[in-house]
């Protein structure tokens, strides 16, 4: 058993399909440039405190940066008794300088070894969505400026409701992964902590300075409870709930746009690039990409739950039930940038039919501009509300379009109804009366584009 790290207590191997499910190098290989970074500063701890010599220092560190250009090559082999990547890269270390490599693991355990290497994996993924997701948004905020001028129904229920801008609806989007960015932030605080350094379970005895080990590798701070460093599994748990919300509101921006390139919406084309066809039937066009964008939403909430579940119950400290915590942020992550390129795609090549968008509105939809009328006759809105119900059952009870009841029809519903009652037919006058924060007219929504824009330039910079 002398090949195994862990070895000299045993004098029989594992069994077969224990080492199986016990091996993880095929998932945490993922992490061999993050293991290696930690390695290279963990040899550079070693020498402050008198456990290696700097010739040692230089040729582990020389060694660590060979084996990072194998893997980075596609050329390091794998070998049967490699557990997983800490195992893998030690033992080719030994293979390359010798002595010196047996050295390195005194003090550190794999314990805070991987919690390391994950926090540093995460860290770096963190800032790529981020870049991914900002550029979905300026997108956003491109085609919000250019088609501000069209106009569209917008629903509850999925009925029409009542007239807003295209670009309100975009815009609707777009704040909703203003959050999403604002809650990774805040996640990638919490994963730029040090857990190297903790050990095992009980610390490190070699009064390492784990704050000058912090610095080294970018962190901003170290974990105080040694105990608690390596079985901290939230910043996972954290990233696969925010990965989760942020697959929902995806999910949901994707079947807005599954609706609207519909035939019978018809507001949208997405592009063919971003679309698939029938192996039956060749008129069709399928907009594969939002629905694959869609159903990925639902996979990163199982992922959530997976490990939830797995960590609900364990007792303090290191549990072997954590191995499978990588492979679902492993997941997550590849998930999320494929449905954000995807994504980033199809906002920036669909084509908008705004004749279909006009064509989608109708006169019912401004039956609350009925209501508002009065309001500004002085009415209750109570009663405007009762009375504009009032109008909408005569016009049905006629069969004929709210906009031609005569104004002598609308005198006999209500007193208050005089000659300028007809500007209320005009959609354009319907969304330019939500002059207030956050409404749907033009002015609102070129301040909502200023606004993003400001925030991203913010944001940006941290």
């Amino acid at each position: 058993m002398a090949d195994k790290l862990w070895g000299g207590r045993f004098s029989t191997s594992p069994n077969q399909e224990l080492e199986k499910l016990n091996s993880s190098i095929n998932i945490d290989k993922e992490l061999y440039a993050e293991d290696i970074a930690g390695s290279i500063a963990y040899a550079k701890s070693l020498v402050t405190v008198n456990l290696l010599t700097e010739e040692e220092r230089d040729r582990i560190c020389d060694g660590l940066n060979c084996i990072k250009k194998e893997w980075d090559e596609g050329s390091f082999i794998i070998k049967k008794d490699d557990e997983d990547i800490h195992t893998a890269n030690e033992r080719r270390l030994k293979e390359l300088i010798g002595e010196p490599a047996t050295k390195l693991h005194v003090g550190r355990s794999r314990n805070d070894q991987v919690a390391t290497d994950m926090k540093l994996w995460l860290r770096s993924r963190l800032t790529e969505l981020k870049s991914l997701m900002l550029e979905l948004i300026n997108v956003t905020l491109e085609r919000s400026a250019e088609e501000v001028g069209v106009l569209m129904p917008g629903y509850t229920h999925l009925q029409r409701a009542q007239p807003v801008r295209w670009s309100h609806w975009l815009l609707s989007h777009a704040w909703s992964l203003k959050n999403d960015v604002d809650r990774l932030q805040e996640i990638k605080k919490r994963v730029n902590i040090m857990p190297l350094g903790s050990g095992a379970l009980a610390g490190n005895p070699f009064n390492i300075d784990r704050k000058l080990l912090a610095a080294s590798l970018n962190f901003a701070e170290l974990t105080h409870n040694s105990m608690q460093a390596v079985s901290d599994r939230d910043f996972i748990a954290e990233f696969l709930f925010w990965a989760s919300l942020t697959g929902v509101h995806m999910s949901r921006w994707a079947e807005d746009l599954i609706i609207f390139c519909s035939k019978e919406f018809g507001y949208v084309t997405i592009d063919e690039a971003f679309s698939t066809g029938s192996s039956l039937m060749p008129q069709k066009r399928n907009p594969d990409s939002l629905e694959l964008i869609r159903g990925i939403g639902g996979g990163l909430f199982g992922k959530c739950c997976s490990l939830m579940m797995t960590m609900k119950g364990l007792p303090s400290t290191y549990n072997k039930d954590m191995q499978g915590d990588k492979s679902e942020m492993f997941a997550a992550f590849q998930k999320l940038q494929s449905i954000l390129k995807v994504a980033t795609g199809v906002i920036k090549t669909l084509k908008l039919n705004e004749e279909k968008c006009q064509g989608g509105l109708s006169v019912e939809m401004l039956a609350t501009d009925i209501a508002y009328y009065l309001v500004r006759k002085g009415l209750p809105f109570r009663k405007a509300h009762h009375i504009a119900g009032q109008v909408v059952a005569h016009a049905e009870k006629s069969n004929v379009p709210l906009q031609s009841l005569s104004y002598n029809e609308l005198k006999s519903i209500s007193e208050h109804f005089s000659n300028d009652f007809s500007k209320i037919w005009n959609y354009e006058n319907s969304v330019e009366q939500y002059q207030a924060i956050g409404g749907t007219s033009k002015r609102s929504v070129l301040n909502q584009i200023e606004e993003l824009k400001k925030w991203m330039n913010e944001t940006r910079t941290l």
